[in-house]
């Protein structure tokens, strides 16, 4: 994660109108980086200076594990999470764009979507996902940077078309 990937994805997550942006990371001091990025936009000098980041920023949130992420999604709403895995390699099972958006229409219950950096998600963790979206095609280069796969699929699954 970086922090550029941090500023685009809570803008993203903004835009789409997103109950929250969940920084997924068990290293305390990657953790504790986020933090520091969202401080400064949502209470330090720059939440005065740039407010639009500060409601974008303001979404973000850190979580040392999957398990805490969903615990967390799930009190808010009081419902199960069913959890979307992404990435760039195409998987048995995928499911397509059209399908899921069809499916997240129902507002009542709650999705993670999970987007992985660096080599992606595992496949443990793929694994037990509810769904598998199909990845973003385009040439065979396939190496879009976690903020830009993420808009592309928000943009997809919630954009209005």
């Amino acid at each position: 994660m970086t922090t550029v990937d941090i500023h685009d994805i809570a803008r993203s997550a903004r835009t789409f109108d997103l109950g929250g942006f969940y920084v997924i990371t068990p290293l305390k001091s990657q953790g504790q980086l986020v933090q520091r990025v969202v401080r400064h936009w949502v209470e330090g000098k720059g939440a005065t200076y740039n407010p639009t980041r500060r409601a974008a920023l303001s979404l973000v949130k850190v979580e040392e594990s999957m398990e805490g992420t969903i615990g967390d999604i799930s009190r808010q709403w009081g419902a199960e999470v069913k959890v979307v895995a992404t990435g760039a390699r195409s998987q048995r099972g995928n499911i397509g764009y059209h399908q899921l958006k069809e499916i997240l229409s129902d507002r009542s219950q709650p999705f993670l979507l999970l987007f992985g950096t660096g080599w992606g998600l595992t496949e443990e963790i793929t694994r037990n996902c509810d769904y598998t979206l199909a990845p973003i095609e385009g040439s065979d280069y396939n190496h879009l940077s976690v903020r830009s796969a993420a808009a592309i699929i928000l943009d997809r699954l919630l954009g209005h078309r």
